[in-house]
C-alpha cells in the first residue's frame, strides 16, 4: 500500500521534479529518519559488512531510479506491473546461471514456463502493437517501459541481498539507513547531470514530503518482510501493489487499463507466486 500511495505522488511529482530529484529527496528523508532509529535503538551505522550494504545500497538505488524515471511515461497500474516483476527475473536467472557457468543444469520445466507465462503478461500489458496502450499520454518518457523491466530485475537482486544482510545479523535499521544514503548520492548525482535542482512550491514541498514518508515507511516494513518473513507468503501480498496501483491510477488520474492489461497483470501474478513457490520447494 505504501509504495502503490508512493507511486502516485511521485507520479504527481513528475511535473514539477526529474527522477533524480524526486529519489534524493525520497532518500534525504529517509536518512534522517533512520539516523534517529539508530540513535534512538543506540546502534552506530557502521557495519561489518559493508561489501553486502553496498551491492544491495547500489542495486536497490538504481531499481528505484528507474522505476521513478519509469513512472513518467506509463501508466501507474503499468509502472508497478513492471517493478514487480522481480521474482520472474529471479526466476529467469536460475535459469541462466547454470548456461553461463558451462554447468550441465536440467531446467525445471515448471520454472521456464512459469517464466514464459510471466514475460507473455508483460506483452499484454505493454501491448507493443498497439503504441501508447500503456502510456498516459504522447510525451511520454522515452524507453520508459525498458526502465520499469531493468528496475524489477535490480529489485529482485535487492530483495536477495536484504536476506542475506538479515541473516547476517543486520538491524533493519541499518539496512535500511545505507540504502537510503547510497540513493541519495546517486539521486543528487542524476539530478546535477541534468540540470541541477528545481524550485519549491508549496504543492511540491508536500508531494516530496509524502513520497518520503511513504518510501521510508514501506522501506521499513519490507525489510522487516524480507528479512524474517517466508519469501512465498512476502511475494503474495507484495503482488498486492499492482492491486492498490490499478486502483490508485483509476481514481486519481483517470486510468482506465484494458481487458488485455489486466489479462496480462494477472498472468503475471501467478507466474511470480508460481516461480516463488518452485525456488521454495527447490
Amino acid at each position: 500500500l505504501c509504495s502503490a500511495a508512493r507511486g502516485a505522488a511521485v507520479m504527481a511529482a513528475t511535473p514539477q521534479y526529474g527522477a533524480g530529484e524526486i529519489v534524493f529527496y525520497r532518500s534525504l528523508f529517509g536518512v534522517a529518519a533512520m539516523a534517529l532509529v539508530l540513535r534512538a535503538q543506540r546502534l552506530s551505522p557502521a557495519t561489518p559488512v559493508p561489501g553486502l550494504h553496498l551491492s544491495r545500497s547500489l542495486s536497490g538505488a538504481t531499481a528505484l531510479l528507474l522505476w521513478t524515471y519509469c513512472i513518467g511515461g506509463v501508466t501507474l497500474g503499468t509502472a508497478m506491473t513492471l517493478n514487480y516483476m522481480s521474482s520472474l527475473w529471479i526466476a529467469a536467472i536460475l535459469l541462466v546461471l547454470p548456461v553461463i557457468g558451462r554447468r550441465a543444469a536440467r531446467a525445471d520445466p515448471r520454472l521456464l514456463a512459469a517464466v514464459v507465462l510471466g514475460f507473455a503478461g508483460v506483452a499484454l500489458v505493454l501491448q507493443p502493437w498497439a503504441p501508447g496502450a500503456a502510456t498516459p499520454s504522447a510525451a511520454a518518457a522515452p524507453g520508459a517501459a525498458w526502465a520499469g523491466l531493468v528496475s524489477g530485475l535490480l529489485a529482485g537482486i535487492a530483495y536477495l541481498q536484504v536476506g542475506a544482510l538479515g541473516r547476517s545479523g543486520e538491524p533493519q535499521a541499518r539496512i535500511v539507513f545505507w540504502f537510503a544514503a547510497c540513493g541519495a548520492a546517486l539521486g543528487l548525482a542524476t539530478a546535477l547531470a541534468a540540470g541541477g535542482l528545481s524550485r519549491h512550491d508549496a504543492r511540491g514541498a508536500l508531494l516530496l514530503l509524502a513520497i518520503g514518508g511513504l518510501a521510508t515507511a514501506g522501506q521499513w516494513f519490507m525489510t522487516t518482510a524480507w528479512r524474517d518473513g517466508h519469501a512465498l507468503v512476502n511475494a503474495a501480498l507484495h503482488y498486492l501493489g499492482i492491486v492498490f496501483g490499478l486502483a490508485f491510477g483509476a481514481l486519481l488520474f483517470a486510468e482506465r487499463p484494458g481487458a488485455l492489461a489486466l489479462l496480462g497483470t494477472a498472468l503475471i501474478v501467478a507466474a511470480g507466486l508460481w516461480a516463488t513457490l518452485l525456488r521454495e520447494r527447490g
